[in-house]
């Protein structure tokens, strides 16, 4: 996990940035008790990054929390793997059109 100001570092913008993609679904950050977020570091991976737009939006949610549990938990439309797992290896279409169709 990372802070806004690591992620933004790694991406060669500014944390406004980062909480305007937060807050558009762009990317994951994940509320804390503390002020801020902790965003995972792979979802600035590619082809992760290329995808989790789209997620966000088939599954309806800009929330972090949901959209990491969606992409931890093992999915029977993939065989067991995780969502994360089937982007990681190229599948992020399949995984987006599963997302969609609420399955």
């Amino acid at each position: 996990m990372v802070s806004t100001d690591e992620a933004a570092e790694m991406t060669g913008t500014s944390r406004v940035t980062i909480n305007a993609w937060i807050n558009k679904g762009r990317a994951i950050g994940l509320t804390q008790i503390k002020r801020g977020f902790r965003m995972p570091r792979w979802q600035f991976d590619a082809p992760m990054w290329d995808v989790l737009p789209q997620l966000s939006q088939a599954l309806g949610t800009k929330e972090g929390w949901a959209l990491l549990a969606f992409l931890e938990t093992p999915h029977g439309g993939l065989n067991g793997a995780t969502p994360r797992e089937a982007i990681e290896r190229g599948e992020g279409a399949r995984v987006v059109d599963l997302a969609a169709r609420g399955s």
